[in-house]
């Protein structure tokens, strides 16, 4: 039975830790609600100082107050996607061009072999 040849992992394959997602996910969702305040204040500002087209900017501003906590939660809540067949791959490791033991015959199969000598 070959062994596998031993494949470094690159930096560059390797994924962002949990910390640094977290925090990543933490920021955007300060930001947006962050822009879910301006929406306020500028609703306010604008009824205060009763601006040209208040019909149409109360709407937008009161649409941007519902729609972006909803979107904020989901964009926190978002984490990169998994690995095809992560857990797949990681019990089952197998070259490509391996034939899978199954299809193999009983006696093409590599026997466990335990010698009890004393």
């Amino acid at each position: 039975m070959k062994r596998q040849a031993y494949q470094p992992i690159l930096i560059t394959d390797a994924s962002r830790s949990q910390d640094d997602q977290l925090t990543s996910r933490q920021k955007r969702y300060v930001l947006m609600m962050g822009i879910r305040v301006a929406c306020l204040v500028l609703g306010a500002v604008l009824v205060g100082v009763k601006a040209p087209l208040l019909w149409l900017w109360l709407p937008l501003l009161g649409l941007g107050m519902v729609l972006i906590p909803w979107l904020a939660v989901l964009l926190a809540n978002d984490r990169p996607p998994k690995e095809e067949h992560r857990l797949a791959n990681k019990l089952h490791p197998r070259h490509r061009d391996e034939t899978p033991p199954m299809s193999l015959t009983a006696e093409e199969r590599p026997h466990k072999i335990i010698d009890v000598e004393p």
